[in-house]
């Protein structure tokens, strides 16, 4: 299944929701830090940690730290800044989805790292700034699970 990798999250609700995402949908979850709350948070807890037994997470102490632990993955960047929408990817396996902090998104210099066709973009109505993150890596997760044919899901 794919990753889902936050860089540097600042909101302890939204990084549960995600652990709620990916135990859902099999996602794997990598944490960059340093991250803008403890672990132990009380809200990080009662958003979505009671599901981590179900993950796979992982931390990684900064940006370079996770790029040597994920050398051969693709990294889509999801940035206000996109150059391709998110529904024309073709996801693979092995992916990254990667998303910034919530008060300022991925830093430039690291955007600029990819290349143009890896810098991703979900679609807004004019005039906003930008959807939450929880729900943004939501939306994503699911379009690529969903090219994946919906892969280990219990069907009903």
């Amino acid at each position: 299944m794919i990753h889902l990798a936050l860089y540097q999250p600042e909101i302890p609700p939204n990084t549960g929701n995600l652990i709620r995402l990916c135990a859902n949908s099999g996602a794997r979850l990598h944490l960059i830090h340093p991250l803008g709350f403890r672990t132990d948070d009380a809200s990080l807890r009662r958003a979505g940690l009671d599901y981590a037994e179900y993950v796979q997470m992982r931390h990684h102490d900064d940006w370079a730290a996770f790029r040597a632990a994920l050398p051969g993955s693709r990294i889509l960047a999801f940035t206000t800044r996109g150059k391709q929408r998110y529904d024309r990817v073709e996801y693979r396996e092995d992916d990254v989805l990667l998303f910034g902090p919530e008060s300022r998104g991925l830093p430039a210099e690291l955007i600029e790292e990819l290349p143009e066709e890896q810098r991703i973009y979900l679609p807004m109505r004019p005039n906003n700034r930008s959807l939450n993150l929880s729900n943004a890596a939501s939306i994503a997760v699911f379009e690529a699970w969903r090219q994946m044919g919906f892969s280990g899901a219990k069907e009903l």
